[in-house]
């Protein structure tokens, strides 16, 4: 079987004016609507994440020049600016919530802007948008303790079967970090697929548990977007990035090893 490469964007925000907590991953109005636009002038064919993943499960074919449109975090904007984008063109998405920053009961006060109500994200869910978890808090899951991390995504997904009447199928990492034991515990928690960031195209062999997506920012001008989505000079695109993920990696191998360290001790 041929091992697709398929673009998968990571976007957050959508807003004029954003706050400086979410101003770099904060996509324009119209710079959003402009990428959609050449999504469809190109042949593209937007699928959510549980399609593409069922596809590659089954060995099923997938559509012509396959596109994911996701979401993080749960923003006001998706909604205000996105869905009317999205429902022009007739396009599927998939938006991951942090349901403790979703306004509503299980507000935890934690959101960085505007965020979604659920009669938003139920209304997002009738249009062709599929909804996943992204944990409650969205903390970075790899330094919880195991009743923590457990708590994180199981609550986040009964959040949402609760207020959807449906259990999520699909999740993405906070901050794209994950590890064996996280991956394990969203499996077992009963999620089908989950999403990492990686700023690579998402191809088959990554399992279903570790697919890359690229990152949308403000600064994406369509020119770069378009390379994006064409697979063109991703490396060297995000070459400053995977710099700094992988000296990060590094800080927080140390800390973990520093916990289990104090752990056995006590």
């Amino acid at each position: 079987m041929k091992d697709t490469l398929v673009p998968i964007l990571m976007y957050h925000s959508i807003a004029a004016a954003p706050n400086d907590a979410t101003r770099e991953l904060s996509v324009g109005p119209e710079a959003f609507a402009e990428q959609m636009a050449l999504l469809g002038d190109q042949g593209f064919t937007p699928v959510d994440t549980a399609a593409l993943a069922a596809r590659w499960r089954s060995g099923g074919p997938l559509p012509e020049r396959p596109v994911l449109i996701t979401f993080d975090d749960g923003y006001e904007g998706v909604h205000r600016h996105g869905l009317p984008v999205l429902a022009k063109h007739g396009f599927a998405a998939t938006l991951f919530v942090s349901t403790g920053w979703i306004k509503g009961a299980y507000d935890t006060g934690g959101g960085l802007d505007a965020m979604l109500s659920w009669a938003q994200v139920r209304e997002l869910a009738a249009e062709q948008v599929e909804i996943g978890g992204h944990s409650h808090t969205h903390p970075q899951l790899d330094q919880l303790s195991d009743d923590a991390l457990r708590f994180e995504v199981l609550r986040c997904k009964e959040i949402i079967a609760d207020e959807l009447g449906s259990r999520p199928a699909s999740f993405a990492y906070p901050y794209g970090y994950s590890s064996r034991r996280v991956r394990q515990v969203v499996r077992e928690t009963g999620f089908a697929q989950s999403l990492a960031v990686g700023n690579g195209l998402a191809r088959r062999r990554q399992g279903p548990y570790a697919l890359q997506r690229v990152t949308v920012r403000r600064t994406t001008g369509i020119e770069e977007f378009e390379r994006l989505v064409e697979g063109r000079a991703i490396a060297l695109n995000f070459v400053r990035d995977r710099a700094l993920t992988k000296g990060y990696a590094m800080v927080r191998r140390a800390r973990q090893v520093r916990r289990k360290a104090i752990r056995s001790r006590v």
